[in-house]
């Protein structure tokens, strides 16, 4: 037994077996994590609202976000008559990649990352990008006025967003001098970059709220408007792969914040991976809050925020930054 995994590391690689373990890991934690959110969701919005929220499936209602998958894998997947099939199909595939990609590259402890990257963040800024294709071709293929209003919708405003994001970024990769996400966790050692960078940190918290649909910024997928925006025309599993990428990206932009701003995995006496979870589910609640407390915008307020105020600022931001570390 030993003398056959023996050959088949020798004929597959070392690094390409670890890769493929790490990418499993990554299965499992996006698909936990979907489902602990789901229920997080309902919990902390109905204690807002004075309710109890899901309470008969499981303990609490744990179970209930199993119970909905079980429902889901068993729907009918109905497709529309005159949808643009390709596209229609494509989508909800693509929607899925960055999500696996940006898991691979993120560190969860010192010891716990599938593949330390030196452009880590360059990778999952690029991959990102796949997910405003994926929400354009769900609108434009599902043949639906609603869906294809949401899909232009959220274009705009990823295109507004993604900029004082990554202006926000670049201060603390001017001051680490890295794109190595391990890099950029180690250099928080004695200081967190909130400190020293507490505009970087608003703007890019908000800017990734933003950026994952979510309230204020729900504009694709107003229901009071659009009936469920650009996924309007999903349904079964096809309409999960949509909703297990919002919680993901949720997951993935709180845990760039902490990467990047709240010291990543670096804290005292517990693990690191400790540390790492409870720094990204704080942020992931305060997300959460938001849907509770903020009232949704207009379009033209949320382009506004971003043109007229977080990319002014961002950019302010960032050349001050230069100007003292050049001094």
């Amino acid at each position: 037994m030993m003398k056959t995994i023996n050959n088949i590391i020798e004929l597959v690689g070392w690094e390409a077996i670890k890769l493929l373990i790490g990418l499993i890991g990554v299965l499992v934690v996006v698909v936990v994590n979907a489902l602990v959110l789901t229920w997080a969701e309902r919990k902390v919005s109905g204690h807002m609202q004075r309710r109890i929220g899901p309470k008969e499936v499981g303990p609490c209602g744990m179970l209930q976000p199993i119970a909905d998958t079980i429902k889901l894998i068993a729907k009918e997947l109905l497709t529309p008559q005159n949808v643009e099939r390709p596209l229609y199909f494509l989508a909800p595939v693509i929607v899925f990649i960055p999500v696996m990609v940006s898991f691979v590259v993120i560190p969860f402890d010192a010891y716990l990352q599938v593949k330390d990257i030196n452009v880590g963040i360059l990778v999952i800024l690029a991959f990102s990008s796949l997910s405003v294709l994926s929400t354009l071709l769900a609108g434009w293929g599902s043949n639906n006025k609603y869906s294809l209003i949401g899909s232009v919708r959220s274009v705009a405003q990823n295109i507004a967003y993604e900029i004082p994001l990554l202006l926000a970024l670049l201060a603390v990769v001017l001051m680490t001098n890295s794109l190595s996400l391990r890099d950029i966790v180690e250099s928080q050692k004695g200081l967190w970059y909130i400190v020293s960078q507490p505009i970087a940190f608003l703007v890019f918290f908000i800017a990734g709220v933003a950026e994952t649909n979510r309230t204020p910024f729900d504009l694709p997928e107003a229901e009071s408007e659009l009936v469920a925006g650009f996924h309007t025309e999903y349904s079964g599993m096809r309409f999960a792969l949509f909703f297990l990428a919002e919680y993901t990206n949720i997951f993935i932009i709180c845990a760039i914040t902490t990467t990047f701003f709240l010291g990543g995995y670096h804290g005292p006496i517990l693990p690191g991976f400790v540390w790492f979870f409870g720094k990204t589910y704080l942020l992931v609640f305060v997300i959460l809050w938001f849907r509770w407390t903020f009232p949704r915008v207009r379009f033209d307020q949320l382009l506004n925020f971003s043109w007229k105020l977080l990319i002014p600022v961002s950019l302010l931001n960032l050349i001050v930054t230069g100007g003292i570390l050049k001094l």
